[in-house]
């Protein structure tokens, strides 16, 4: 029983070695997975690091100080542009002389319970005289700005320079609306057989009567100032992330745009391009917003935008106005970039000064500069209508050729003298041997000559 007890003892313990070994092995198998793990990954990032050495990494504090100088630079423009008006102000004034165009009395008045601004009309003095005789016909115009929806007008008095009018006109508007028009009182002289003159008019900003009260004024009129420049005003933000070169933009809505359609409204949308020495590189644009003058979107886009480019690039929105019919219509325009001015240069160096954070504001739309896209559809149109008559040409001169050919020159029958053969001159046909035209030679360069003609 020893002896066998031995050898069981023995093939145990040989056995618990082996296991150990065996776990040894896999202990030692998995730490070396470990660390060849870890240092491929220490290798990665070493290579990505130097990587991104040799590429060289977005400073935030190069770019926020790019954004500065450009919002120093902006404001300074701000400043010579505001001394340069000034300047040409001061020289408008003294080369020009004001001239005197009347005055007008008036009441404003807003009724609380029935939401009605009500303006009367109570008198002008001393209107400048519009017609031969030394006298105007003269009657007023009373609307509200921004809508210009409703004109209301008084009565016309013939031939006087102080006309009383006393009459009342009622807009009915609420109050919380009401804050932000502008009432304009415009004083026109009534023409039968011609346009009617503008003599002056007052523009009265609600905001700045007290419509507790009545108020009771009189002031003095003022040139006609037209509202046509005024295309609508665009908010927006941008956000740049220099590390990843990501410009984001979110169109956020716009307001009092320019009427383009017969009904009085617009189909707006809103076009982003990114421009580069004068050519788009990449665009998009939003949605179609049907029969709105103050759209709202609130849609977000990304251009890809290295920070290296960051100074050769602008980018240029545009509102355009969609017709199914003929073309889609530009209303305004914004450019923004490092060559821009004015409030587009502002924000724009806002944004670099504060990268990853969304800058937002708004801006007045500009006239389009660029028209390249109605010039080219005018050469496309007229080249295609000189092709068509072209075409129309040639397509005569090969009748008239083909008529030519079948009717013969020479009437006894020589079909060799006919028009087909017309190219020769008469000069080689009398060279050739064995040909005598004689009289008939007269004749035919007779009626060469009068087809000619």
């Amino acid at each position: 029983m020893s002896i066998q007890e031995e050898t069981v003892e023995d093939s145990k313990t040989r056995t618990l070695a082996v296991v150990a070994v065996l776990c040894l092995i896999v202990v030692a198998t998995c730490l070396w997975c470990v660390r060849r793990f870890l240092s491929k990954k220490r290798e990665e990032k070493e290579k990505s690091t130097k990587k991104r050495k040799s590429q060289g990494v977005v400073d935030l504090k190069a770019v926020q100080n790019l954004g500065k100088t450009y919002r120093d630079k902006a404001t300074e423009d701000d400043g010579k542009h505001l001394i340069e008006h000034e300047h040409i102000q001061q020289e408008e004034a003294n080369k020009k002389k004001k001239k005197f165009l009347g005055s007008i009395k008036y009441k404003v008045e807003y009724d609380f319970v029935t939401s009605n601004l009500v303006v009367t009309i109570i008198e002008c003095k001393d209107l400048a005289a519009m017609d031969i005789g030394g006298t105007s016909d003269p009657y007023v115009k009373i609307y509200l700005l921004p809508d210009k929806k409703r004109k209301q007008e008084t009565k016309i008095h013939r031939k006087t320079l102080n006309p009383v009018f006393n009459e009342t006109f009622k807009f009915l508007i609420p109050y919380g609306d009401v804050m932000g028009k502008t009432l304009i009182f415009a004083v026109y002289d009534f023409d039968r057989f011609s346009k009617h003159d503008e003599i002056g008019e007052v523009r009265l900003p609600i905001c700045n009567i007290d419509l507790a009260t009545v108020e009771i004024a009189t002031k003095e009129l003022q040139s006609i100032a037209g509202d046509g420049h005024y295309l609508g005003d665009i908010c927006f933000s941008l956000r740049y992330v220099p590390n990843t070169g990501k410009l984001t933009i979110i169109i956020l809505e716009a307001k009092n745009l320019k009427k383009m359609d017969v009904g009085g409204l617009s189909d707006p949308y809103v076009k982003m391009a990114l421009m580069q020495n004068g050519k788009r590189i990449r665009k998009k644009k939003t949605t179609i917003k049907k029969c709105n003058l103050n759209p709202y979107y609130n849609e977000s886009f990304t251009f890809d935008l290295p920070f290296e480019y960051i100074q050769s690039v602008s980018l240029l929105i545009t509102v355009v106005d969609y017709d199914r019919v003929g073309g889609n219509e530009p209303i305004g325009e914004v450019e923004l970039g490092c060559m821009a001015r004015g409030a587009e240069l502002r924000h724009w160096s806002d944004m670099l000064a504060t990268p990853r954070r969304p800058i937002a504001k708004w801006h007045t739309l500009k006239e389009i500069k660029n028209t390249r896209s109605g010039l080219d559809f005018f050469r496309k149109r007229a080249a295609l209508t000189k092709a068509l008559s072209m075409e129309a040409s040639d397509a005569t001169k090969s009748a008239m050729s083909s008529l030519k050919k079948t009717k013969s020159v020479d009437e006894s029958g020589r079909s060799r003298f006919s028009v087909s053969s017309g190219s020769s001159s008469l000069a080689d046909i009398r060279e050739q041997p064995g040909t005598n035209l004689g009289s008939q030679g007269s004749e035919i360069e007779m009626g060469s000559l009068q087809r000619e003609s």
